[in-house]
């Protein structure tokens, strides 16, 4: 390595897990970043400080106004302007002597394995969930581990995917979650500053996998919300996996039918039955009328963010205001095998509750 580069990454040499043998195999690695946004541009301008010898930006989308509220990788000047081509100059600027490919495409099932194909790490810095099955399937038929994040409003998560024989994104989220639990950022909103710490740790994810050390977020998903700062980790469990404080283990679990009746609601409350009550509905709605024994609120499509609140050891019943909005969380909730039949809706919402069971909750 030339002297110059030496210099350069003696903060990565002088650490006894990276040394010189570690950052000539950064220096040999191939990257593919999916996404030059809010979380490609902080995962991009990271790997190339590290000195990433080959980053892969795919992207098929301009440079717009909006975006620069969180993809810094980007600048007034490059609005309109497509943003592989935007971060490739930004990156080359960086350090003039690794190499950008940019790739002005969007990822889908019939290219994925050609797009990702000769990567060590694919890191997904996507916003469709078309996008992510892709790079989740052709990674697993070629034998890449890739990096996994998402972001909305003051929410993220994480996890690494297909590595060491790890489990992949089918295994958490066996199948995309209906549309109207998964708004996108112009939807719903974004906090900027979330998605450059998730792409940060994206970033710190690839490199552990590319040397070899420390604990990848493989078989664990890391949910950050930025509004307390806390995090929570959700253990990705299979058969032999332990269970430990720090984490909720996945578990199967049927008992209870899709739907339930609002009599058969108050039937098994007059009886003591043990179950919990999601309400998934604003919070201003709940501020109107809630249900007696409601044990949580989660808004509709903030429940696969918060998850880890959810119990598996007893049946679970969701409501909103007339069970549109919980019928869509529980076939979500039911398409995983942590939840599957254990989860039902209450039909009619707490809507139908004021009418048949209790006519002192207000009706709006």
């Amino acid at each position: 390595m030339e002297k110059e580069r030496l210099e350069r990454y003696s903060r990565h040499i002088v650490l006894d897990e990276v040394g010189l043998g570690g950052q000539i195999r950064l220096a040999n690695s191939v990257v593919t970043i999916v996404g030059a946004g809010g979380l490609g541009s902080p995962a991009l301008l990271y790997l190339a400080a590290a000195g990433i010898g080959k980053i892969r930006v795919i992207d098929d989308d301009v440079v717009d106004e909006s975006n620069l509220q969180r993809q810094v990788i980007h600048s007034e000047t490059e609005v309109g302007e497509s943003k592989v081509e935007s971060a490739r100059r930004r990156l080359s600027a960086l350090d003039s002597k690794i190499v950008i490919e940019p790739i002005g495409e969007r990822v889908c099932p019939e290219n994925a394995e050609r797009l990702l194909g000769g990567s060590d790490v694919v890191i997904d810095g996507t916003d469709s969930f078309e996008a992510r099955y892709s790079i989740n399937d052709a990674c697993k038929s070629l034998g890449i581990p890739w990096v996994f994040a998402s972001v909305l409003r003051f929410e993220g998560q994480v996890s690494v995917f297909n590595h060491e024989n790890g489990p992949n994104y089918r295994d958490l989220f066996p199948d995309p979650p209906p549309p109207e639990l998964a708004p996108s950022c112009a939807d719903a909103g974004v906090l900027g500053a979330i998605t450059g710490i998730l792409g940060s740790i994206q970033a710190a994810e690839a490199i552990k996998i590319l040397l070899g050390i420390g604990e990848t977020l493989s078989g664990r998903l890391l949910i950050m919300d930025a509004m307390t700062m806390k995090t929570r980790i959700l253990q990705i469990g299979f058969p032999g996996k332990e269970e430990n404080e720090d984490v909720t283990q996945l578990k199967s679990n049927n008992s209870i039918s899709p739907s339930i009746q609002p009599i058969q609601l108050k039937s098994m409350i007059d009886d003591g039955v043990d179950f919990f009550l999601l309400d998934v509905r604003r919070a201003d709605e709940e501020s109107i009328a809630s249900i007696d024994e409601t044990d949580l609120r989660i808004e509709h499509f903030n429940v696969p963010s918060r998850i880890d609140e959810l119990p598996l050891s007893v049946p679970i019943v969701v409501y909103c205001h007339s069970g549109v909005r919980s019928a869509s969380v529980v076939r979500y909730l039911g398409s995983l095998p942590a939840f599957d039949s254990r989860v039902s809706n209450l039909v009619g919402g707490i809507d139908l509750w004021s009418r048949e069971i209790d006519q002192n909750i207000p009706r709006y």
